[in-house]
């Protein structure tokens, strides 16, 4: 039977203005099926946060409310059990002679009050946190290592053999495998890892982390408990733990010391089992300004002029994980959000961007980005942000609205600025609508950052002499010149000539400056340097760069390509050329 009224936290929620009735009711029905308490209901929901949900819980049960951080002291500490705290997911606070003060998530676990009174010998004084302060207060206080939390775990998870699925259920709830999932996401978190890979490798299970962009090793698991964690992550995404043979997406609501989390889940069937795939996003850690970013002052100075414009299309350009929602976000960052109407188009939201109107793209409802844009530019923006250029839709439209007026922010995949272009018209975007609606291109990639406390020589802080990341750019203005070359659909190379001839230097130029500056290492800009050799080819002669489409060496002057003096271009073993009936012997 479906709940009619609300119950008294409910109540307590909607008479603060944390939460409002239409969301309690679905809360309500949904708690009907499930039988989860409300209170999680509503967090799982996204309609209320854990704080609130715990401060009207300690005010419905007259009880004290504490937030984040907790501070137990020593003497608390010594007088509870590791294991007795971390079974009943309490912390003791405080000890006296007659009391002791323990902060709980759940006060009404009677079983585990009378626990805790036995074995301290000693009244409780319940006070109220949420259960991710009082998690991280464990973590922090009694703390386990990986070796600790193995063996902890049901004999069965630790052997190889098959798990029945009964056992796999109630493992995925017990507190040991409930502990190594969590420690295994706190440290990557404590760690700075972007995403964290569960994996299958023979006989034991690999967990890797991705700090900096670079992958390594972070522990190996017995291969008895792969299904045990990637079920718990399951559970923690609110995806179906039975289904293995297909690929499933979910996400996790978290929060570690002070900071809102939200990690994605992406389960893959691959040959043996399962990978999973966590993805960790802190949406609250948007860069505040461009001048974070590591851009050259000219560069800098080019972009903030094209946004200072306020119209036509923005691309930030390069390849996965380059860093491009971040540089457009700082973009958006710098732009006056009180008297512009600013909506983005995201998927995921990763960012929050306090004043604008972040859309949730979902293409399976039927929420496509070029749907979504259609609907945006009816509710009178001033700046649109699109989080992916992907189809010829979606770009037609921004170089619509970018000649309207508008100023369109959004990303693009490709290796270079002039790149995008070209990118852009092989959707099949007509090159007039290009060369009318692009503003500029910022591409982009990330290198590993010197770290500041032993300038690359490695310490305890940086592991390899690299701490954080920074950004390797490459502006390109859009000109009188190159909007005239992009309607007569002239290659790429011209396009990359007329913007060098605009200010714009190249990737390679740019890793130099940072690397002139102390920013990164010779190693780090390695890469860069090979990749931009992919614009040009080697002269035969100097072996200097030549780029594409060029008639001869900029450095040296060897002429690489025949030409008749009539200015067409000649093949290898032409006698005459095609275009004037001349000897080629005559170019």
């Amino acid at each position: 039977m479906v709940a009619t009224r609300p119950r008294i936290l409910g109540q307590l929620l909607i008479n603060s203005g944390k939460v409002g009735e239409p969301a309690l009711a679905e809360a309500l029905r949904a708690q009907a099926t499930t039988g989860i308490r409300i209170g999680e209901t509503l967090v799982r929901a996204g309609a209320v946060c854990s704080e609130d949900v715990a401060e009207a819980l300690a005010t419905q049960l007259g009880l004290e409310w504490v937030p984040a951080p907790l501070a137990p002291t020593r003497e608390a500490l010594r007088m509870v059990q590791p294991e007795l705290a971390r079974t009943h997911s309490v912390i003791p606070l405080d000890v006296t002679p007659r009391v002791l003060r323990l902060a709980m998530s759940d006060p009404l676990n009677l079983g585990a009050v009378d626990d805790l009174r036995f074995q301290a010998g000693r009244r409780i004084d319940a006070v109220v946190s949420t259960p991710q302060a009082i998690q991280e207060a464990l973590d922090l206080h009694y703390r386990e290592d990986l070796h600790q939390l193995l063996e902890a775990l049901p004999l069965e998870l630790q052997e190889s053999g098959p798990t029945s699925e009964t056992t796999l259920e109630r493992a995925t709830r017990a507190a040991p495998v409930v502990r190594l999932v969590n420690s295994l996401i706190h440290t990557a978190i404590d760690e700075g890892a972007s995403d964290i890979h569960v994996e299958e490798t023979g006989s034991d299970v690999r967990v890797r982390y991705r700090v900096d962009g670079i992958l390594r090793q972070a522990h190996d698991l017995p291969s008895g408990v792969r299904r045990a964690v990637l079920s718990r992550l399951k559970v923690m995404a609110g995806l179906d733990i039975a289904v293995r043979r297909r690929a499933q997406d979910g996400s996790i609501a978290l929060e570690r010391a002070g900071r809102s989390l939200t990690l994605r889940l992406s389960t893959l069937p691959v040959n043996g089992g399962e990978k999973a795939v966590l993805r960790i996003l802190d949406s609250d850690s948007a860069p505040p300004s461009l001048e974070a970013l590591g851009l050259a002052a000219e560069d800098l100075h080019s972009v903030r002029r094209l946004l200072i414009r306020g119209e036509g299309v923005i691309l930030i350009a390069g390849p996965t994980g380059s860093g491009k929602s971040t540089t457009i976000f700082a973009a958006l960052s710098e732009l006056d959000r009180d008297t512009q109407n600013i909506v983005t188009l995201e998927d995921p939201v990763e960012y929050r961007l306090p004043g604008a109107n972040q859309v949730q793209v979902d293409r399976r409802a039927g929420l496509g980005f070029a749907d979504a844009l259609r609907s945006v530019l009816r509710q009178d923006p001033d700046v649109v942000m699109v989080g992916e250029i992907r189809d010829r839709e979606t770009a037609e439209i921004a170089m619509a609205a970018a000649i309207t007026g508008h100023l369109v922010l959004s990303t693009i995949h490709t290796t270079d600025a002039p790149g995008a272009v070209t990118r852009l018209i092989n959707m099949g975007v007509p090159s007039f609508l290009v060369a009318g609606g692009l503003s500029g291109v910022v591409a982009q990639r990330l290198v590993r950052r010197t770290c500041t406390k032993c300038r690359g020589v490695g310490c305890g802080s940086c592991r390899d002499g690299h701490k954080g990341r920074t950004g390797v750019f490459q502006t390109m203005t859009l000109t009188d010149p190159i909007r005239d070359s992009i309607s007569r659909n002239e290659p790429t190379a011209r396009l990359r000539h007329l913007a060098a001839e605009g200010g714009m230097r190249s990737m390679a130029e740019d890793a130099r400056r940072a690397l002139a500056a102390g920013l990164t290492t010779p190693h780090e800009i390695t890469r860069l340097l090979s990749a931009a050799a992919i614009t040009a080819r080697p002269c035969g002669s100097c072996a200097g760069p030549v780029p594409f489409g060029a008639m001869g060496c900029p450095a040296c002057g060897h002429q690489h390509t025949r030409v008749c003096t009539c200015g067409g271009t000649l093949e290898r073993g032409w006698r005459y050329c095609p275009w004037c009936v001349r000897p080629a012997l005559a170019s």
